[in-house]
């Protein structure tokens, strides 16, 4: 017979369990892995609750909702925020292994220190994107000793081979340790003030098998019935008839509706329900039901997933406008906090397509391109087309959007579809009618990409007729497509050069006008890109300068790596000093926790240290050929081919550069990129000259030089004279190769100028170059994380070259006397 003394929503942790749990503060990962209702969340707070109590802790709390990544990084941001760490809130999500190792390198420099950090992921299993799940392992091998990661999801995510690589930096737990036995069930029966008698466990057991949440059930209907439920009632039935029929009428349609919210605060519930006293509710609603919990900010709640579920599902026995009614609150909760993929899901719900595609328009296709292009695909298909026209200004959107996801017969129906609302509207305001005929205009031109002939004529015809600037481009985003060139991208026909840079020149200002400056000095860049080319040196610095004034302080990132790029490839042709050494930049760019950026400067270092020959200062991503592990968009990565190249010259890989040759042109001769293929056929050129096939590598150089010559186009071959000089005494002689010849032993003679300038001290003789410029960096007290962060090493492989460094050397001692011992050999 139930006695109820105690308290049914209890906190119980079986002493069993709090051994397994002691672990944590040892482990770099924790997995809490065990179905619905096992306890996971209770657990792992109550461990958390623990040691916040044993002494200074730091506690990062990050709740899964969805599968979307830009839903669950938003969830991150604000979770490091409410925790005192701001530095994620303007990091975009990483998308791929660049990204993820920069996110990496912040967290580890944020968790610098003694006081121990704990990152709880709690519901990881509704993040169903496999690489989330890499990149926490690839993290727990990296984080400071300090820092434990514990991840709760109903199914398990490490991969064996993971499992292993971790090791004992690696804590397990699962359902054998979660599920109540014999005694514990007892116990836990006890203290919620039940007396159960020994034929009721032996019963609960077997029928629970020690699942924690059917056990609070069971009691709970006992406490309530005086009888134990029938064992042969589902969960839900069990816990609905528990938890949510037992209450008055409007508490259920409180439970029902709120149940749809991921987390809510009581300004949320008492707008979305209508009822004044929702903080009376929920105040008596977390008091007994176990299921319903204040989150530890002190001002959110949160229904555990059965409550969600069954909650779900009473909403459902609501009338359907009132279904309907309650969705569009949401949607104008979400939509006026602008977290606009919770509104257009919530309006989607309530039928309301008029508030969805305002939504739309709002969010500018930002958290849009997060969604799957089918998603959308499919709502347009559902859409009538007289909707659809209402809204002229999120078809804009619209249009920009499905360019993107490479949708473009469905982005020409919406540009119909624009056309049509426009002609029907024939009291529509004028300069509202240029706007939207601009703007669409404007999007049109991504489909001319590298014509800038045609592409001019749009951006003319667009800023003619619009007087505010575009809605569907954002000035803050990249411009080149992750190219660290604009010539590359925009010289297409050979001869055509003097054209297009004053194509470029006409073309610019009026982009620049209708997006608020997006791309700002593109065709300065350009210009001085064409000089350099030309082997006009003196030009080119100017406007280099003049593209470095323009660019400061407009926020144009992309647009200062172009000039960077041409800054590095300038130093070699001429005494112009750079701005800041790469290393210097690098560190400036981490800064900004930009990963995209990051890369583009990582393919210009790699182009200059390859035209150097410097093998060893190539970053890994390029010297390892690692170029698939990173999300390059299509019309970048022609570049980023041709600076691979140039590295496998360097590395001496000749059969590699020619048998990519065909794959790469293919690409150049679909863009239209007659400079890059420029470069690749010159590279493979050198490949097949340095393999001793003197017939192959002079039928590409003679191509080459007779597509070149019409624009006097030099560089390319400057660059790559190391490898053709004798090649290049068997051509014809013209002013071209003269050019070539001169420019190139003047490159030559200063490439090793620069090479010995970089030279170590004789102290330092016997050690490999990678070992003399961490040497070198030592010397200068550059701590192992700095140095790291300067050759695009991680902090452990520093540690390795430091001891070989020392071992080499004969230097013995402690950390500190060796590296003054160090410092003394470099000055002697």
């Amino acid at each position: 017979m139930a006695k109820r003394k105690g308290d049914l929503n209890t906190v119980y942790i079986s002493e069993r369990l709090q051994e397994c749990l002691r672990p944590i503060a040892h482990c770099a990962l924790t997995t809490v892995v065990a179905p619905m209702g096992y306890g996971k969340t209770t657990a792992v707070n109550w461990y958390l609750s623990q040691r916040a109590q044993e002494g200074p802790v730091h506690i990062v709390r990050v709740s899964v909702y969805s599968d979307n990544l830009a839903i669950f990084w938003k969830s991150v941001q604000d979770a490091f925020v409410h925790a005192g760490l701001d530095f994620l809130a303007d990091c975009p999500c990483p998308t791929d292994d660049a990204g993820a190792s920069l996110l990496s390198d912040d967290l580890c420099r944020a968790f610098a220190g003694e006081t121990p950090w704990y990152i709880f992921i709690d519901d990881f299993h509704l993040l169903t994107d496999g690489r989330a799940a890499a990149f926490l392992c690839t993290l727990a091998n990296r984080l400071p000793q300090s820092v434990h990661l514990i991840v709760a999801s109903r199914d398990r995510f490490l991969p064996p081979e993971e499992t292993v690589r971790l090791g004992r930096r690696l804590c397990l737990i699962g359902t054998d340790q979660l599920r109540l036995n014999h005694t514990e069930l007892a116990v836990y029966a006890h203290r919620c003030g039940t007396q159960l008698s020994e034929r009721q466990i032996e019963t609960l057991l077997y029928s629970s098998e020690g699942w924690f949440s059917a056990i609070y059930l069971n009691l709970r209907t006992l406490a309530e019935r005086g009888a134990l439920p029938d064992s042969r009632s589902d969960i839900y039935t069990m816990f609905s008839a528990a938890l949510i029929d037992p209450l008055p009428p409007r508490q259920r349609e409180f439970l029902a509706v709120m149940g749809l919210a991921d987390e809510f605060t009581v300004d949320m519930a008492r707008e979305i329900t209508g009822y004044d006293d929702a903080e009376d509710i929920l105040a008596a609603l977390t008091g007994q039901n176990a299921f319903v919990t204040r989150l530890p900010d002190g001002c959110a709640y949160r229904f555990h997933h059965m409550m969600k579920e069954c909650a779900q599902r009473a909403f459902l026995t609501l009338p359907q406008g009132r279904q309907q009614d309650y969705h569009r609150r949401y949607g104008r909760w979400y939509e006026a906090r602008r977290q606009y993929l919770h509104a257009m899901s919530a309006y989607h719900r309530g039928g309301d397509d008029h508030a969805l595609l305002r939504v739309i328009r709002l969010d500018a296709g930002i958290l849009l391109a997060s969604l799957k292009p089918e998603t959308v695909l499919d709502f347009l298909d559902n859409c009538p087309a007289e909707t659809l026209k209402a809204h002229p200004l999120a078809l804009l959107v619209l249009m920009r959007s499905m360019f993107n996801w490479r949708r473009i017969p469905k982005m020409l129906e919406l540009k119909e579809l624009l056309l049509s609302a426009i002609s029907e509207a024939p009291d529509m305001d004028r300069s509202e009618r240029g706007n939207l005929l601009g703007e669409c205009d404007l999007i049109m031109s991504f489909l001319m990409y590298n014509d800038i002939s045609a592409m001019s004529r749009l951006h003319r015809s667009a800023s003619t007729q619009m007087s505010r600037p575009a809605i569907s481009i954002q000035n803050s985003g990249g411009w080149t497509f992750g190219s660290p060139s604009v010539l590359m991208m925009f010289h297409r026909q050979n001869g055509a050069l003097d054209r297009e840079l004053a194509e470029m020149d006409e073309c610019m200002p009026h982009y620049y006008k209708i997006t608020q400056g997006h791309g700002q000095g593109a065709e300065t860049i350009m210009a001085g890109e064409a000089a350099l080319m030309q082997g006009r040196f003196s030009d080119a610095h100017i406007h280099l300068e003049r593209a470095y004034a323009q660019i400061e302080g407009n926020g144009q990132e992309n647009m200062a790596l172009c000039a960077d790029f041409l800054a590095l490839r300038l130093s070699l042709c001429a005494d112009t000093p750079l701005r800041y050494t790469p290393e210097q930049r690098r560190a400036a760019l981490l800064g900004q926790h930009n990963a995209s950026w990051v890369n583009i400067f990582t393919a210009a270092c790699s182009y200059y240290y390859a035209l150097l020959e410097d093998t060893d200062r190539i970053p890994e991503l390029f010297a390892g050929h690692r170029l698939s592990s990173v999300n390059f968009l299509a019309p970048g990565r022609p570049m980023m081919d041709l600076m691979e190249n140039q590295v496998y010259l360097a590395q001496g890989a000749w059969a590699k550069v020619i048998g990519r040759a065909p794959g790469l042109l293919a690409a150049c001769g679909g863009l239209h990129y007659a400079l890059v293929a420029l470069h690749i056929n010159l590279q493979t050129a050198a490949a097949y000259a340095m393999l001793g096939k003197e017939r192959d590598a002079l039928a590409l150089l003679h191509t080459a030089l007779a597509e070149a010559q019409p624009d006097g186009l030099i560089l390319p071959f400057v660059e790559n004279l190391r490898y053709l000089k004798d090649l290049l005494s068997l051509c014809p002689v013209s002013p071209l190769t003269e050019q070539i010849a001169d420019a190139g032993s003047r490159w030559l003679v200063r490439c090793c100028r620069l090479t010995e300038r970089d030279a170590c001290p004789a102290a330092f003789a016997s050690l490999t170059q990678r070992e003399q410029e961490v040497a070198a960096l030592a010397v200068q007290r550059l701590s192992n994380r700095e140095i790291a962060q300067q050759l695009f090493l991680s902090e452990g492989s520093v540690k390795q070259y430091i001891n070989q460094i020392y071992s080499k050397l004969h230097i013995e001692g402690d950390a500190r006397t060796k590296r003054a011992q160090l410092i003394q050999l470099a000055n002697s």
